[in-house]
């Protein structure tokens, strides 16, 4: 009769499985369904910060390894492998888009999102951009999709740049990447503000 022994999860035990699998590429986590195995001391701060039990990871080498390996399902986060599933916190959206290239003009420019974590994606159908706007102060929280349900909070400095390339669309003062408009406050409301 085999016993088994239960094995709390660790980001040690996380980082040495990826690092085994590791091909080219991003894993297909998309494909991954193991069985949950409970949650992890982590979170990714609305900065970007990664934490592990309580304290920042300050290696950018583990904290993208972690971020090749990061699931969205149901509204939580996850680190998933083969093998292992377990939850982690995420105050926000998982990434900070630091900064953007414009290639082209008007319509037909193409923004070029960067994370804190490397990852890049054009905005476009596959990859939108939104903007949130907080209930009591109106403040504005820009996201762009990055990948497989997992969004950047474009950061203050890339989001003001933005606004620089804005323009109004049938009522709607917004951005345009690939040839595609994404609406950023109503024209009549900007007017007022």
């Amino acid at each position: 009769m085999s016993r088994q022994i239960a094995v709390t999860p660790s980001a040690e035990g996380i980082a040495a499985t990826i690092r085994a699998a590791k091909g080219r590429g991003l894993p297909p986590v998309h494909l991954w369904n193991p069985e949950f195995c409970g949650d992890l001391d982590m979170r990714i701060a609305r900065d970007g910060t990664w934490f592990y039990l309580g304290t920042p990871i300050g290696r950018p080498e583990m904290v993208r390894l972690f971020s090749t390996i990061l699931k969205k399902e149901d509204g939580k986060y996850f680190l998933v492998t083969p093998v292992e599933k377990v939850g982690i916190t995420v105050d926000d959206a998982p990434f900070v888009a630091v900064d953007f290239e414009v290639a082209g003009q008007g319509r037909d420019q193409v923004l070029t999102f960067t994370t804190n974590v490397g990852d890049s994606a054009a905005a476009g159908p596959d990859h939108p951009i939104r903007v949130a706007r907080d209930a009591e102060t109106g403040e504005p929280s820009p996201y762009v999709l990055i990948r497989a349900n997992l969004e950047a909070l474009i950061d203050r400095k890339s989001f003001y740049r933005l606004v620089e390339l804005g323009e109004h669309h049938d009522g709607w003062f917004g951005i345009w990447s690939a040839n595609r408009f994404f609406p950023v406050i109503a024209s009549e409301e900007l007017e007022n503000i």
